[in-house]
């Protein structure tokens, strides 16, 4: 009879090793993104001289290149006027696919795009269940986005990588943390671009690129407006402005990040638990959302 106990307590310990680097290293991202803003000038700075001074970003309106014309140049104007930067927009509609991409292609033209921030994204207009959900919507979600932020790597990343710098910011989201009940087609899309980030990642480590996954947390957002717990601001729920000065800081300096302090907290205690429990907290959690969205609306 063999005695497999000395091959479980090494597998035990090797096990308890891993966790034990994970934490230390999460506690790391987390002390970095809180210390990041008191250098958040510096930060900006280099980032043009590290990858160029222009930057490509999409859902740049009620998120953190838009269908709605008035609300870009109201942004437009908005952040000319506190950052003396040159601003360009671009109103494309991302539900169209490859024809929107085409439109950024050609209304970007030679300006060298040192920067892209792949941000727009489609979520339900509230908790519902798969058969609740018309079909354009789904259709709009998943070629939101899984279709723009593919196309839009394919359209800037060999640019890039033949100049040899360049970053690329995917944002993702916490829902890739797990299936979530109620938002499953928004939350696999996610997944998606988690999972097409790390990728390329790998695909271009040696060409001179850097590519982040950005999954953050709930930001008050017009795309949480479902819940007045997650559309007002708090500590775990930054507004857009406030998210944005720590993700900004993170670019160059994680590869894989919530982009927000509070958020690497609350990551790394969402990530403690086996994924089936994961699962049964994100659908009840949806369920309290939907509930508190139909009470709105009877009132």
């Amino acid at each position: 009879m063999v005695d497999i106990t000395p091959i479980v307590l090494l597998l035990g310990s090797l096990l308890a090793i891993y966790y034990l680097v994970e934490i230390f290293w999460n506690l790391l991202k987390i002390i970095r993104a809180y210390l990041a803003p008191l250098f958040l000038a510096h930060e900006e700075s280099s980032l043009v001289k590290k990858y160029g001074s222009w930057a490509l970003v999409t859902g740049s309106t009620d998120g953190i290149v838009s269908r709605n014309l008035e609300k870009l140049q109201n942004t437009q104007r908005e952040i000319e006027n506190l950052y003396r930067v040159k601003i360009k927009l671009i109103q494309a509609d991302f539900s169209l696919g490859k024809k929107a991409v085409d439109l950024v292609k050609e209304e970007v033209g030679k300006l060298p795009i040192g920067i892209l921030v792949n941000n727009v994204g489609k979520q339900y207009d509230y908790p519902m269940y798969l058969g609740e959900v018309p079909e354009e919507e789904l259709w709009d979600i998943i070629k939101v986005n899984v279709g723009a932020v593919t196309l839009m790597c394919k359209a800037f990343i060999e640019g890039m990588a033949l100049h040899g710098r360049g970053a690329i910011v995917n944002v993702s989201s916490g829902s890739e943390l797990q299936p979530l009940p109620l938002m499953t087609v928004y939350a696999a899309t996610k997944t998606y671009v988690k999972s097409f980030t790390k990728a390329l990642q790998h695909e271009y480590a040696s060409r001179g690129l850097t590519i982040q996954h950005l999954a953050p947390m709930f930001v008050a957002t017009k795309m949480n407006h479902f819940s007045d717990k997650i559309y007002r601001k708090s500590l775990f729920v930054p507004d857009p402005e406030n998210y944005a000065k720590y993700a900004v800081s993170m670019l160059g300096v994680l590869d894989d990040t919530t982009g927000y302090w509070a958020h690497g907290i609350q990551t790394f205690f969402t990530k403690l638990p086996p994924e089936a429990i994961r699962t049964y907290i994100g659908g009840y959690m949806n369920s309290l959302f939907r509930e508190e969205y139909m009470q709105a609306l009877k009132r």
